[in-house]
C-alpha cells in the first residue's frame, strides 16, 4: 500500500506540476463527467426524458483518447444500443411483458451480438441495453423511440465535448513517455544506490523491483501514444495544432528503453533474490555494494541526462553534452569496478558478476546514443567486463 501510495502521489504531482500524460489523462477524465453532466441536464432536467440515464451513460463512454475513436465508437455504439432496444422490446412482448422471461430470450443472443468484432468494445452495451428496458419495464413503440432518442442526445454531446473542449492531440505524447522512461529510471537507480548503502532487506528490494516493473506499462503507454499520434489528427477540428507538433522520435527509442527496461529488471530481481529467508543466491561483500551504489547513481545521472534531451524546453545541444559526459564517467567508473572483480570470491562472485554483466549491457544501450560506448583500455579480464567465469557460473537471467 505504501508502494500503491507513492505511485499515486508521483502521478498527482506530474499532473499539477505540468504539462504530460499525466495532466491529460486528468483533462479527459473532467471532460468526461463534464459531458455526463450535460446530457443530465439536457435529458433529465430540461426534457424531462423517462428514462433520461441513457444520455449521461452514451456521453460518458463517448469521451475517448482521440477525436475519431470518440465518433467510431459513437456509430458502434448507437448501432448496438438500436439492436438491444428493439430485440429486448421484442423479447417482452413475446413473453407478454415477464422480465425473467425477456431476460431468457433477449440476453444470450445480445451477448453473442456484442462479439461481432466491428462493434468492438461497444459490444457490450447491447446486453445493457436490454436490462435497461426489461428491468425498466417499458417496450412500446414509443418508448424505445426514447431510448433510442436519449442515448442520441448523449452521443452528442460526448462526441462534442471530444472534439470542441481541448480536443485530445497526441503530438507530444511520444515525448512525454520517453521522458518519463529515463526520468522513472533515474529514480529508481538513485533509490537502489541510497539503499545498498545502509542495511538494506527484502522489503527495500522488492520496492525497487516493483519500480522496475513499472517501466512495462510506460513502455505500452509510449506504444499506444504512437498509434494515438496518428489516429488523434484524423477528423480533428484543432487545425493550427496539427501544423504546430514536432515529429516525434523513431520507433527505435522504442526498442532501446524495452532493453533497458528489462536489465533493470534483471538487477532489481538479482538483489531482491539476495535477500529474504529464502533467498538463493550469495550477497555480495558491502565493499562491492557501497561501490556498486556509486556505479548505479553515475548510471542514473546518464538516465537523467537523457530526460532532459527528451524536454524540449532546453537546448539540444547542452543536453546531449551533458548525456555524453554522464556516460563517459559512468564508463570510467564501470571499467574500475571491473578491475576490481578479481577481490570477489565465493558464492557471492556469481552474483556481483551478474550484476556487472547486466550494467554493462545497459550502459552499451545507454551509451551509443551519446556517441558511442567509450574507448577502454584491454586489461586481463577481457576489455574491462566482468570475467566469464563469473557470467559462465551463473548467467544472466
Amino acid at each position: 500500500l505504501g508502494w500503491e501510495a507513492a505511485a499515486v502521489g508521483r502521478t498527482v504531482r506530474y499532473a499539477i506540476r505540468g504539462t504530460g500524460p499525466e495532466r491529460d489523462t486528468m483533462v479527459q477524465a473532467l471532460k468526461m463527467a463534464g459531458a455526463a453532466i450535460a446530457a443530465w441536464a439536457l435529458a433529465g432536467w430540461w426534457l424531462q426524458a423517462p428514462l433520461a440515464l441513457m444520455a449521461p451513460w452514451t456521453a460518458l463512454a463517448l469521451v475517448d483518447a482521440t477525436v475519431y475513436r470518440s465518433l467510431r465508437s459513437g456509430l458502434q455504439q448507437i448501432s448496438v444500443i438500436v439492436i438491444g432496444a428493439v430485440w429486448a422490446s421484442l423479447a417482452m412482448a413475446l413473453v407478454g411483458g415477464s422480465t425473467l422471461g425477456a431476460m431468457i430470450i433477449a440476453l444470450p443472443v445480445l451477448a453473442l451480438v456484442g462479439t461481432y468484432r466491428r462493434f468492438g468494445a461497444q459490444g457490450v452495451y447491447g446486453s445493457t441495453t436490454a436490462l435497461f428496458v426489461i428491468t425498466y419495464g417499458a417496450y412500446s413503440l414509443t418508448e424505445v423511440g426514447h431510448r433510442l432518442l436519449e442515448t442520441c442526445i448523449g452521443a452528442v454531446i460526448g462526441i462534442s465535448v471530444n472534439a470542441f473542449v481541448f480536443p485530445p492531440v497526441h503530438l507530444r505524447s511520444v515525448y512525454d513517455q520517453l521522458q518519463r522512461l529515463p526520468r522513472d529510471s533515474a529514480g529508481l537507480l538513485r533509490h537502489m544506490a541510497e539503499g545498498l548503502r545502509d542495511d538494506w532487506d527484502s522489503s527495500e528490494a522488492e520496492e525497487w523491483r516493483d519500480r522496475a516493473r513499472r517501466l512495462q506499462p510506460i513502455l505500452r503507454s509510449l506504444a499506444d501514444a504512437r498509434q494515438w499520434t496518428n489516429e488523434s489528427l484524423r477528423l480533428n477540428p484543432a487545425w493550427n495544432l496539427r501544423r504546430r507538433g514536432p515529429q516525434p522520435p523513431p520507433e527505435s527509442e522504442d526498442v532501446r528503453w524495452h532493453d533497458i527496461a528489462e536489465h533493470l529488471t534483471v538487477i532489481t530481481r538479482t538483489l531482491v533474490r539476495t535477500t529474504g529467508e529464502d533467498s538463493n543466491l550469495a550477497r555480495p561483500a558491502p565493499a562491492f555494494l557501497d561501490r556498486y551504489a556509486v556505479l548505479a547513481e553515475r548510471t542514473a545521472e546518464v538516465c537523467a541526462a537523457e530526460a532532459d534531451l527528451f524536454d524540449q524546453s532546453d537546448g539540444e545541444a547542452s543536453a546531449r553534452e551533458r548525456q555524453k559526459r554522464a556516460a563517459q564517467d559512468a564508463w570510467r567508473y564501470y571499467d574500475s569496478l571491473a578491475d576490481a572483480f578479481g577481490e570477489e570470491t565465493g558464492p557471492a562472485a556469481a552474483v556481483s558478476g551478474e550484476l556487472l554483466v547486466e550494467t554493462r549491457q545497459m550502459l552499451s544501450v545507454l551509451a551509443p546514443h551519446c556517441g558511442g560506448e567509450p574507448q577502454r583500455k584491454k586489461k586481463g579480464n577481457a576489455g574491462g567486463t566482468a570475467p566469464a567465469t563469473a557470467t559462465a557460473a551463473h548467467p544472466p537471467s
